[in-house]
């Protein structure tokens, strides 16, 4: 199950994602800090997700810091043709473990390049440009900084780029500078605040990726979502990506996991079939 993806730009230069991707974030140490208890677990699981045919890795430099990065290098290093790293900047990591923002165009740039280095590649495939806090988001202009990003994109140091934890002002601000690929914000079955974002980047051919599909830090737990799970046969979790992928075409799942089995399961959920009944009790979960 894959998507073309490409704003505005012509579809020859668009982007081919498969619509179950995959989140690399759980992949270092506790709160997204430091090194896995099982490096050689994590490299397995990578190797797992391109293995079932996976094309999109989400990551990011500030994850451990950089111990994401390195695992994804040293798991999957020379890259597949086809494979596509997303990873993100507009943050970095205190000694502490502490989340900066950090959003100035000269460090934009440098953020870059921190991923170019810790990948291992010439060229980012896409970049997409973290805004708004998780808790806090905010309506700031973007142009400085996608416009910064923007320029590195001519220089060829990034193919695409993208949004993270935007609005819609912030999206057709930034449309307006460079073209948009993908958009990533908090959408799930319990959460769909974005509803307008992800009917205008289905419009658009954007791809709509959502982080914490599964409700991240506060898993999704309903007992509408369990007892259609168990009427169909499948995990909760495999209900709630599928629900995801039928919101919209061009929904694009990252869910992450540091285990094989999980991993499988997940992927699993892209041909689950939901039927009417089961979509309109889900789509009730959040009235």
């Amino acid at each position: 199950m894959t998507a073309q993806l490409g704003g505005t730009v012509t579809p020859a230069d668009g982007l081919t994602l498969t619509r179950m991707g995959y989140g690399a974030m759980q992949l270092a140490g506790p709160h997204v800090f430091g090194p896995p208890k099982d490096r050689a677990r994590a490299v397995a699981v990578l190797r797992a997700a391109v293995e079932a045919g996976i094309t999109h890795i989400d990551t990011a430099d500030f994850y451990g810091p950089v111990v994401v990065n390195e695992i994804i290098r040293e798991a999957l290093h020379p890259y597949p043709d086809g494979l596509h790293l997303v990873t993100k900047v507009g943050a970095r990591r205190g000694a502490d473990g502490s989340w900066i923002v950090s959003r100035h165009p000269e460090d934009l740039k440098a953020q870059v390049y921190d991923n170019l280095r810790s990948l291992g590649v010439q060229a980012l495939d896409v970049v997409n440009l973290r805004l708004g806090d998780l808790d806090t988001p905010n309506e700031d202009s973007v142009a400085d900084q996608f416009g910064a990003l923007a320029e590195l994109r001519q220089r060829g140091l990034v193919r695409h780029l993208g949004l993270s934890a935007a609005s819609l002002a912030q999206l057709e601000e930034a449309r307006a500078i460079a073209p948009v690929v993908t958009v990533q914000n908090l959408y799930n079955l319990a959460d769909r605040q974005d509803d307008a974002l992800v009917e205008r980047t289905a419009a658009q051919n954007i791809a709509f990726v959502p982080y914490f599909p599964l409700g991240g830090f506060t898993p999704l737990q309903s007992e509408t979502l369990s007892k259609a799970a168990a009427r169909l046969g499948a995990s909760p979790q495999q209900v709630a990506l599928a629900w995801l992928l039928r919101r919209s075409p061009t929904i694009a799942l990252i869910p992450g996991t540091s285990s094989p089995e999980h991993l499988r399961e997940n992927i699993a959920a892209a041909a689950l079939v939901l039927p009417e009944d089961a979509v309109a009790e889900l789509d009730g979960m959040a009235s």
